[in-house]
């Protein structure tokens, strides 16, 4: 990917599937990675394996539903590495179940982590970009806040607003020349599919109806969804804001 090369790349979620996959392709890529997570230990491992690899790489333990750890942990970053140029909103959590058995709290909690913890990240990152006035922001959205998804009512909702949240930000921010757009993977084989999906026979049986359902014949992997996120994120995408790309195998056309 053209322009990728000593770009301040910073990933939420970056310890883990999907994160961990992107932070490592940022790292070939040449980019300097700041790894954020929750998991500060994990985000070290990542960072760790960047550097193996020759790459540049810092991990961050922070908590992206909590706006103060959020604008420390930007601040940091930006001292000890630079100005970010790119942002990568990766982190989520979900548990899932009919809308109707769940209660207020587990909604506060998966608002917290996959609509707020974004928002955080872009008042703190964004700043920055509109003074310089370049930048590119990828936000992780899902097909369940594109077409829905059963047992994941709260999760999509909050994709959902990821989607038109990013889409009035492009809006807002074009005249600074910052890019923000948006990939959506189906079904990924993930740490986070794998509890949705649950364990035995019904987990089995759920992931075989979904590997029937998608016309490719197979999950996603997370090493499927990095080409899309890099290419947003490169000097290849510098005309494209706004847009909302699917990464499921087929399973999703529409829309």
């Amino acid at each position: 990917m053209r322009g990728l090369e000593g770009k301040v790349v910073v990933v939420t979620g970056g310890a883990g599937g999907i994160g961990a996959a992107l932070c490592r392709r940022f790292g070939t890529e040449g980019a300097v990675v700041a790894v954020f997570d929750l998991d500060g230990k994990a985000a070290e491992q990542v960072a760790a394996d960047i550097r193996a690899a020759g790459g540049k790489a810092k991990a961050c333990a922070v908590d992206i539903s909590d706006p103060v750890r959020v604008n420390a942990a930007v601040a940091e970053t930006e001292q000890e590495l630079g100005a970010i140029d790119v942002l990568v909103n990766n982190a989520g959590w979900d548990r899932a179940g009919p809308f109707l058995d769940s209660d207020p709290a587990l909604w506060q909690k998966i608002v917290a982590i996959n609509l707020m913890g974004p928002l955080n990240m872009h008042h703190a990152v964004l700043k920055g970009m509109n003074a310089r006035g370049r930048g590119r922001v990828v936000n992780i959205s899902s097909d369940a806040g594109r077409v829905g998804s059963s047992g994941e009512s709260v999760y999509s909702a909050c994709k959902g607003g990821i989607i038109a949240f990013s889409k009035t930000m492009a809006r807002e921010l074009a005249r600074k020349q910052i890019n923000i757009n948006v990939v959506c993977p189906g079904p990924t084989d993930t740490a986070l599919f794998r509890d949705f999906a649950g364990t035995g026979e019904s987990g089995e049986k759920l992931k075989g109806a979904l590997t029937k359902a998608i016309p490719f014949g197979r999950l996603g992997q997370p090493d499927d969804v990095v080409g899309a996120v890099c290419f947003l994120a490169s000097e290849d995408a510098a005309f494209i804001t706004g847009q909302v790309l699917s990464v499921s195998g087929g399973l999703t056309m529409a829309g």
